[in-house]
């Protein structure tokens, strides 16, 4: 399986806590797309022939694209890669960016995901992470992505925020219960010290994160979701079965896609590559740098993205992949975590129970090469 992921990197207004790249102005928004389609026409073998199964507009705010905009993008797709017949099509979208009619025609243009970064179903919570939309926005998007018939729906929630407190994140996740939607990803706010709300933090202007509140924050988010039949299926996500995110899944099984527009990266089983991450320079000249990946890179980032799931690291697939030495020494390294009760062994695979997915950065980093 192979994926294509678009980056759009127009937004109405920065978040806050926001880390990835993207730009307020959209002034070169005409140049933007006419570059997008050109760099998808000029890069359609980087996936050597593989069929693609989906496709991701991310951002930035891909719903500030029109709909014809959205249409002339997947014309270049579809005529310069093998897509299968009915691929996952998500298109991420916030609360203030989207209507009624406009969902509506995403839809008949193929969309068929749709993933809503709602946040918070509380304004104060959406104030401190200087999200635009409010609850009302937020309760109506829901609504119309419903009603426009789309069956497939991940909601964005943050946990974790300093106004945020555990009663109110319970009742953020019932809200979602409530729904009916089938996913869920489920994000506990991170602070990276160049971001708007890490400055405010370092100048005693916004509150700093509670580290302990994260913990019950998480510890509810499981319970309440595992006892709804939600399968934990990654650190962060959550869904019923049969609903995971197919695009998703493909970073975390170590699949082969394609990432265009700016900064977008891509990887082809071998080698990543990540694209300039600068309008203007990318509407002149799509420049990229790439990493060849030694055996010891693609062991680790396997350890790292397996162990982020529920199908957790496969030993015979290290063993098949990279050999007996690196197995041996994953068997040998894991036994302390299952001691500490926070790796589960199921027959030649380790996964993490849920203890354990507090600390998989930390575990992952020990057992690098």
């Amino acid at each position: 399986m192979a994926g294509i992921y678009l980056h759009i990197p127009f937004c109405k207004s920065k978040c806050a806590y926001c880390n990835f790249f993207s730009v307020v102005s959209e002034k070169q928004r005409i140049d933007f797309l006419e570059a997008l389609k050109r760099e998808a026409v000029e890069r359609n073998d980087y996936l050597g022939g593989e069929e693609v199964r989906t496709i991701y507009f991310g951002g930035g705010t891909p719903s500030l694209l029109k709909p014809s905009e959205i249409a002339g993008i997947l014309d270049v797709l579809y005529k310069n890669f093998k897509v299968i017949e009915n691929p996952e099509i998500t298109l991420e979208a916030n609360p203030d960016t989207v209507s009624k009619e406009s969902l509506l025609e995403y839809k008949t243009l193929g969309i068929n995901r749709l993933s809503i970064g709602i946040q918070s179903f509380f304004d104060d919570d959406l104030q401190y992470l200087s999200r635009k939309h409010d609850s009302r926005h937020a309760r109506q998007v829901l609504n119309w992505a419903q009603e426009t018939g789309f069956q497939e729906v991940t909601m964005d929630l943050i946990y974790g925020i300093p106004t945020l407190t555990d009663e109110k994140w319970h009742q953020n996740l019932e809200i979602f219960l409530a729904t009916g939607i089938n996913h869920l990803s489920a994000y506990a706010l991170t602070v990276e010290e160049k971001t708007a709300l890490g400055q405010r933090i370092n100048k005693g202007v916004a509150a700093p994160v509670d580290e302990d509140a994260v913990v019950r924050q998480y510890q509810i988010l499981v319970e309440m979701t595992e006892n709804q039949g939600f399968e934990h299926y990654e650190i962060s996500n959550f869904a019923r079965p049969g609903h995971y995110s197919k695009h998703n899944c493909i970073y975390w099984k170590g699949e082969i896609y394609l990432g265009l527009g700016p900064s977008a990266h891509s990887f082809d089983g071998v080698s990543r590559q990540w694209n300039v991450a600068s309008v203007k320079d990318y509407c002149e000249s799509y420049s990229f740098e790439r990493e060849e990946l030694t055996l010891d890179d693609r062991y680790n980032e396997y350890v790292m993205t397996s162990l982020r799931t529920m199908w957790g690291v496969d030993l015979e697939h290290i063993r098949k992949d990279f050999g007996e030495q690196y197995s041996e020494k994953f068997k040998k390294e894991i036994k302390r975590y299952i001691s500490e009760n926070k790796i589960c062994q199921k027959d030649q695979k380790y996964i993490l129970n849920d203890n354990g997915m507090l600390f998989a950065d930390g575990i992952a980093a020990e057992l690098f090469i």
